[in-house]
């Protein structure tokens, strides 16, 4: 159906939670040039993009779709006091892993 294009709750959803996720493993008071927080980081990148991928596998996701789960990414992101530059970085990287 043509309306099933605009159904973007999953994808707003999922955007939430990968943030959630994101926030809930490494803390914003953190030093980021400590070594130890760029492992973190990057752990927890990988995970991320496993559980895009796993997504991007049982869900179509067309142009509006992912740009609801971008911006419902980037807006919980921004919500939870990240400062604005990692996270455009961030929704960059995630705007990429969804291509």
């Amino acid at each position: 159906m043509i309306l099933d294009w605009f159904d973007a709750r999953q994808a707003k959803e999922f955007g939430t939670t990968l943030a959630a996720f994101l926030i809930e493993r490494i803390p914003l008071n953190e030093a980021i040039a400590d070594t130890k927080f760029a492992a973190k980081t990057q752990k927890t990148l990988t995970q991320m993009a496993d559980q895009i991928t796993r997504f991007k596998s049982q869900n179509k996701l067309n142009t509006y779709k992912k740009a609801q789960l971008g911006n419902a990414f980037k807006w919980s992101l921004k919500d939870s006091g990240l400062n604005p530059a990692q996270v455009d970085q961030l929704t960059k990287w995630l705007m990429l892993q969804i291509s």
